[in-house]
């Protein structure tokens, strides 16, 4: 093995979990991370893995794709994962964590390790003299590594936006409409419920509709990520869309009336104190005056105090299954490799994922080897051949689901979607498990 270091480019969650991956197997990593000197306009802090959209990882509650990925990354033992499982917070079935702590703890991790270097300063490209470059600068890249890759790899990124939902005191939520419970859990106080009647939603429904939006820049376009729509280009939809989506009130019990609500905005809290609290679903591309305006309309939230309101921005991603091999190293430079929402995978654990595979595949060939990368039939490997090899015509980014992953064989009887699900999560398990430990160094 070379003495030569690797370079990871972004200390987001991929780049914070490729270099502790990397550390762990003995590699001598040098961490570029470009804030504070030049920040984005979603981060608001200098911190590694910075949650800037939400702070959920979304289900631990098998049988789900997500929580199966999350299973599989506990396998693999995943450095960010561990650390997200210490600073949990209430959240259902939801692994979501205290965002601050979170991140004061990756850097914990990131400075405790003596392989590790971590670098403030911007990389315009892959820096020279590194035995392998892992770029994973996150969706927010800046322009002048956005250029290069562009000029280097593809002369066509693509580009869609995301969206941040707001931030509210949890002090400024009137409690004699809100209530505490879970969906079905009517002790639950994960989630704080603010029920509306049918004549409230919709005039909250129509006063979102009509409500002033952020322009798009010339050089941006409108085109959304599915899973993270704004949630007033969900109302476009129709009447209904939003109560029948992220306002839907099932298993819900408004307690001033004995019965369901029409619809429910769901709070969730941001830290562990619980002193702030997220708008579940609520990403949005309205003006700050109308998100004053409008979001005061929901019941319960007419004094809400905003600690953090929505925005948008752009997200960039390569065309990876033009650019990439199995093992997320460029085919025409096979010592680059791309990780995180950059290569094309959506979502918080799916970036710490492909992180970490992509640590493993610059490992492998650090050692002279080659990669192998998981079988299709497992989370960690529908995701990659998602993001290596889609078939998909303009390849767009995805979150983990079953759809990416390899369907059971055919013959026998016709099962169920959730006895269906449960043995796909099952024989993903088997065979992530057989896969480290036939193509993986245990290096703990």
């Amino acid at each position: 093995m070379t003495s030569q270091p690797v370079a990871v480019i972004g200390a987001g969650l991929a780049g914070s979990e490729a270099a502790l991956v990397l550390a762990r197997a003995g590699i001598p990593v040098e961490l570029f991370e470009q804030r504070p000197h030049h920040s984005t306009p979603a981060h608001t802090t200098d911190l590694p893995a910075e949650l800037v959209c939400s702070n959920s990882l979304k289900s631990m509650q098998l049988p789900s794709a997500h929580a199966l990925l999350k299973k599989e990354l506990g396998i693999l033992e995943s450095p960010l994962l561990r650390e997200a499982r210490a600073v949990r917070v209430p959240a259902g079935s939801a692994l979501a964590v205290d965002r601050t702590a979170f991140a004061r703890r990756v850097l914990e991790c990131l400075a405790r390790e003596e392989r590790i270097t971590l670098i403030r300063r911007e990389c315009a490209r892959a820096p020279e003299g590194y035995a392998c470059c892992i770029v994973a600068a996150g969706p927010l890249v800046s322009d002048a590594l956005a250029g290069w890759l562009m000029t280097t790899f593809s002369s066509n990124a693509l580009h869609f936006y995301d969206a941040i939902a707001p931030i509210i005191a949890a002090d400024s939520v009137d409690m004699s409409v809100a209530f505490f419970a879970n969906r079905r859990e009517r002790e639950g106080t994960d989630y704080l419920n603010c029920p509306f009647s049918e004549t409230e939603f919709r005039r909250f429904h129509r006063a979102l509709v009509d409500a002033d939006r952020v322009a798009a820049r010339a050089f941006e376009n409108a085109r959304f990520f599915e899973a993270c729509l704004p949630v007033e280009v969900v109302a476009q939809r129709g009447p209904d869309a939003l109560a029948f989506g992220t306002l839907k009130p099932v298993g819900l019990t408004d307690p001033r009336t004995g019965r369901r609500p029409y619809a429910v905005c769901q709070l969730r809290r941001e830290n562990a104190p619980g002193e702030s609290l997220g708008m579940v679903g609520f990403q949005t591309r309205l003006t700050q005056k109308a998100q004053r305006e409008v979001f005061r309309l929901i019941p319960g939230l007419a004094h809400a105090e905003f600690l953090r309101y929505g925005s948008i921005h752009r997200n960039t991603y390569l065309d990876g299954p033009d650019l990439l091999t199995a093992g997320l190293s460029f085919a025409a430079h096979p010592a680059v490799f791309l990780a995180g929402q950059l290569c094309g995978n959506e979502g918080y654990t799916e970036s710490i994922a492909t992180g970490h595979l992509a640590a493993l595949s610059a490992a492998a060939r650090m050692r002279g080897g080659t990669f192998e990368p998981p079988p299709p039939t497992t989370a960690c490997g529908a995701l990659l051949r998602h993001v290596t090899a889609s078939r998909e015509k303009p390849f767009t980014p995805s979150n983990i689901n079953f759809g990416l992953i390899d369907p059971l064989g055919a013959g026998g009887k016709r099962i169920g979607k959730h006895d269906k699900r449960r043995l796909l999560c099952e024989r993903a398990v088997r065979d992530l498990t057989a896969w480290r430990r036939s193509s993986v160094r245990d290096t703990t």
